[in-house]
């Protein structure tokens, strides 16, 4: 609530910045003033004393950048992460079925060489252990 606050009232220093900049005098500054020709001995011109506009001009300028630093900060939400709005939905874990039992003295039939390997009964294989999944890091 506090971050929108200070978004609407940094939109409405910049538009005053805006309007207040706009509304200045320029100071003349044309092609002959560029090379030597306004007549005065200073680099910028002759200089005017400061008018309401000018104030308003520094001080808004002012807000402005302590606006900016200020949203930056209030904007900033640590590092960031796309996985950060998920917030501890775990994967389930991976169960497998136990391999069916086998006994440990299984009879041995002997091949004959008669048959080719393509007539030989299919041989049992012993499923492969599966590891579980990584869980990842719990915070």
């Amino acid at each position: 609530m506090l971050y929108y606050l200070a978004a609407i009232l940094y939109v409405l220093v910049c538009l005053l910045l805006l309007l207040v900049v706009l509304l200045q005098q320029g100071k003349g500054g044309d092609m002959a003033s560029a090379f030597g020709g306004g007549g005065s001995q200073t680099a910028f011109g002759a200089r005017a004393g400061a008018t309401v506009l000018t104030k308003a001009t520094t001080v808004l300028g002012v807000l402005f950048m302590l606006g900016a630093i200020l949203l930056g900060v209030m904007g900033q939400r640590g590092p960031g992460s796309l996985m950060r709005g998920l917030g501890g939905a775990a994967p389930a874990p991976v169960t497998t079925p136990a391999p069916a039992a086998v006994p440990a003295t299984a009879p041995q039939t002997p091949t004959p060489a008669s048959q080719t390997p393509s007539q030989q009964p299919p041989a049992e294989k012993a499923p492969a252990p599966q590891t579980p999944a990584p869980q990842p890091p719990k915070k």
